[in-house]
């Protein structure tokens, strides 16, 4: 597989202070790592929509019951996984109750219970669970990650949320050089995906298995394992598998 370099990404714009710093040290595999933890140490001190710092802080104060001795996260989730990915998964945004709590997207709400079993399933991750960031949990070539980082109230980020939050995306991707394929979960995602990888015209339309190759990489679409999604058996277990398994066939 041909690794995706950063010469074929969009070019950068209107990034995080730091950015031409972090991107010199993506050529080393440890320079990568130590990238995005230097990404990570800035991110989760954003501040910079008012509106969602409020809903985070206020969810972290008044805890749901179920959660109460839990010392809730609070601030921007960082992306979780593997710095020599080839496969991205792009989500929406935390749960209030879940990432916003825990720490680790995707972690500790039922729609992460879905994902990493499934991912598990198909090779890309070492455990079936997903409850806290010191669970054990490890992807293998794949790394996660959400399009806005904060936790939105009726989990529904403004148009200006969410391009407040592209540059840290953006940053990140540029730093996941051997990326091939991006699973986008949702209509949010897949729409987020082509505005960074993009543009692609006419624009492709979201469907669950929906494929299309933009900027490099390949992008596949998903339904998200929303709580909706799959009390209604709109995604089914076998769907989800379904994408993964097509994203271990496109990566080798």
């Amino acid at each position: 597989m041909a690794a995706v370099g950063t010469d074929r990404r969009p070019a950068a714009r209107g990034l995080p202070r730091g950015y031409r710093r972090l991107v010199d040290l993506s050529g080393r595999e440890d320079g990568r790592e130590a990238a995005l933890e230097r990404l990570e140490a800035e991110l989760i001190g954003c501040r910079r929509c008012p509106r969602l710092v409020a809903w985070r802080e206020e969810v972290a104060q008044h805890k749901r019951a179920a959660f109460r001795d839990w010392d809730y996260w609070g601030r921007p989730v960082p992306g979780f996984g593997d710095p020599g990915a080839r496969l991205l998964v792009l989500g929406l945004a935390p749960a209030a109750h879940g990432a916003n709590r825990t720490g680790r997207i995707f972690t500790g709400d039922r729609s992460g219970d879905w994902l990493f079993a499934s991912m598990y399933r198909c090779g890309w991750a070492n455990q079936a669970e997903s409850t806290h960031r010191g669970d054990g949990l490890r992807l293998d070539g794949a790394f996660v990650t959400a399009s806005v980082r904060c936790a939105p109230p009726q989990n529904k980020p403004t148009p200006v949320e969410r391009d407040n939050c592209r540059p840290w995306l953006r940053t990140e991707v540029d730093l996941l050089v051997d990326v091939s394929v991006v699973v986008a979960l949702g209509t949010f995602a897949w729409d987020g995906a082509l505005a960074l990888f993009g543009p692609v015209r006419p624009k492709p339309r979201f469907g669950h298995g929906a494929e299309v190759a933009v900027g490099g990489i390949t992008l596949l679409g998903c339904y998200h394992p929303s709580q909706q999604n799959t009390f209604t058996r709109r995604l089914t277990e076998s769907m989800l598998d379904d994408v993964f398994t097509r994203a271990r066939e496109l990566t080798g």
